[in-house]
């Protein structure tokens, strides 16, 4: 195969990775928590308790892996990747006993402190330098088909083969397929030998911002991703209308992708990032004024916002900043943002509790914070 057409399958080949990355790991407890948990002689609050924890060893390692990847290159941390969340998965499969399965659950989240996004975007912005943007946008697209497709697929595994089943053919995914794929198709360490000079990432002003801006981003929606459901029949809607009306978040998140690859990096992306979180306040806001009947605007601001960000983490900081550093810095900018996600279930729980509107009251009041941060976003000068 040609050097050119090799080139032209990497963004899919990216995908991919995110998608099984991301349905394997992120979403895999929405679907495995119950049966897991009983497999193994505990409770599924045991399971997502391991889950927070797989969380927190996320973020310790995030600084870790973004200082890898700009050593070494996105291929090698990927491949790395793929084999850590394969064992992982293994050792779920295996475990018969709670420590067994809190062990791998805790794996699982050394792989996502690694595996995720980081690593991919990084291979693009050593590929396309601040030419980047289109590339980001495709493949968060085809990552977020993780969640779009990843609870269904699991169920499917789990109904068919057990849930060890499901664990052992994700693991497989990463060993026979992802891992092969990265070895053949992405560069080896650093595209074109080029390294920006390198040295430490320092905290500052702008560095700040996007450090509460992500972190707020994250807080808000692994909130929603644990509770929308709930939330949805707590502002009127049945238990099969908040499940119809939950599932419009990620075709939301992936039809503002869409657009964000179609309009082919045209913008800028601090005014898109300053839209996007707005959208989750105006949907709360739609809900509460509009009733039952509008109480799906929640899910779809709360997608298109969600999006638009995931996709800023991958923009901004090559924006803001330029590829110097890219993969620490985005690293170091997102740990914040893995240590409170670790936290956003329970202390969403908790206010849920209390009531739907005072629930949507804080996670609005929070993206309006978020809003506030992106102001004083200044590009480096010389970019």
């Amino acid at each position: 195969m040609s050097h050119a057409a090799v080139s032209r399958l990497i963004v899919p080949v990216l995908g991919l990775g995110m998608i099984v990355s991301f349905a394997s790991s992120y979403y895999l407890m929405g679907v495995l928590a119950e049966p897991l948990a009983a497999g193994v002689g505990t409770n599924p609050g045991v399971v997502f308790t391991a889950l927070s924890g797989a969380f927190l060893v996320s973020a310790a390692l995030s600084p870790f892996g973004g200082r890898w990847i700009d050593r070494r290159g996105g291929r090698e941390v990927l491949s790395a990747a793929a084999v850590i969340f394969a064992l992982a998965l293994t050792l779920l499969g295996l475990a018969r006993e709670p420590i067994l399965m809190v062990a791998g659950v805790l794996m699982l989240g050394a792989g996502m402190g690694v595996g995720l996004y980081g690593p991919a975007y990084a291979v693009l912005v050593a590929l396309h330098g601040e030419a980047a943007k289109k590339s980001i946008a495709a493949v968060s697209l085809l990552g977020a088909f993780g969640g779009a497709l990843g609870w269904p697929l699991t169920l499917a595994m789990i109904e068919t083969l057990g849930w060890r089943g499901a664990c052992f053919v994700w693991a497989g995914a990463h060993l026979l397929l992802c891992l092969p794929l990265y070895a053949a198709v992405l560069p080896d360490g650093r595209a074109g030998g080029h390294r920006p000079a390198s040295g430490p990432v320092r905290w500052d002003g702008t560095m700040i911002r996007l450090a509460i801006l992500f972190a707020g981003a994250w807080w808000v929606a692994t909130a929603m991703s644990a509770h929308l459901p709930r939330l949805l029949t707590r502002l009127g809607l049945t238990a099969a209308e908040a499940a119809l009306a939950a599932g419009l978040m990620a075709s939301a998140a992936i039809a503002v992708r869409l657009i964000v690859l179609a309009a082919s990096g045209k913008g800028s992306p601090v005014a898109a990032a300053r839209a996007a979180t707005l959208l989750h306040p105006l949907g709360a806001l739609i809900a509460f004024v509009g009733g039952k009947g509008a109480a799906g605007a929640v899910a779809l601001g709360q997608g298109a916002g969600n999006g638009l960000l995931a996709v800023a983490s991958g923009v901004l900081p090559l924006h803001l900043f330029g590829r110097q550093n890219y993969g620490a810095r985005q690293a170091l900018m997102l740990t914040p943002a893995r240590f409170v996600q670790a936290a956003a279930p329970a202390l969403y729980g908790v206010v849920l509790d209390r009531s739907a509107g005072l629930a949507l009251l804080v996670s609005s009041g929070v993206c309006l914070i978020m809003f506030a941060m992106t102001f004083g976003l200044r590009q480096r000068p010389g970019l």
